[in-house]
C-alpha cells in the first residue's frame, strides 16, 4: 500500500510556487546596526526625561501626563510616564543611610533601656498556706512554693 500511495504522488505534477512582489530580505547583524542603530525603524526618541521632572505647572495639553499633543514618545515611555515607579530625589544616599542607622541605634538604645528595667519576676513570690497540697495532689506531688521554701 505504501508503495502505490508512493508512486501516486511521484505521478502529480509539481506546481511552481508563485512569485512573490518582493524577494525576502535577509540581513545579518552588522548591516542592521549600520541601518538603524537603535533598531527603532528610524524613530526619532526624545531625551530620556522622566516625566515626574517636568514642571507640573507648565501649560500642557495633557495635564495629567505633563505631555503636549504631537509630542514624540520615547521609546522607553512605560519607565519614564508620569504612572511610573516614583523617583525619590528628597534625600541622598548617605543622608538616608544616616536616618535609617539613627533610627536603628534609638530602636536599640530603647530595647536596651527596656531590658535594663523590665522586672524578670515579681518582687515577692506567692506563697500559699500548706503549699496547696491537696489541691495539687496530695502528700507525695510536687508542692508549690510553702512559706519558708527558697
Amino acid at each position: 500500500m505504501l508503495s502505490r500511495r508512493l508512486a501516486a504522488v511521484a505521478r502529480r505534477p509539481i506546481l511552481p510556487l508563485k512569485p512573490t512582489s518582493t524577494p525576502p530580505q535577509i540581513r545579518c547583524l552588522s548591516q542592521a546596526e549600520i541601518e538603524d542603530p537603535n533598531m527603532n525603524g528610524g524613530y526619532v526618541n526624545p531625551p530620556k526625561i522622566k516625566r515626574q521632572f517636568r514642571d507640573p505647572y507648565g501649560d500642557w495639553w495633557d495635564k495629567q501626563e505633563r505631555r503636549n499633543f504631537g509630542e514624540p514618545i520615547h521609546e522607553d515611555n512605560d519607565v519614564l510616564a508620569i504612572f511610573s515607579p516614583y523617583e525619590y530625589t528628597h534625600a541622598p544616599p548617605g543622608k538616608a543611610a544616616l536616618h535609617f542607622s539613627m533610627f536603628v541605634a534609638t530602636v536599640a538604645g530603647l530595647a536596651g533601656v527596656v531590658s535594663l528595667y523590665y522586672p524578670d519576676k515579681p518582687s515577692v513570690p506567692r506563697e500559699y498556706p500548706g503549699g496547696l497540697d491537696v489541691e495539687l495532689g496530695g502528700p507525695g506531688a510536687l508542692r508549690a512554693r510553702k512559706a519558708g521554701d527558697e
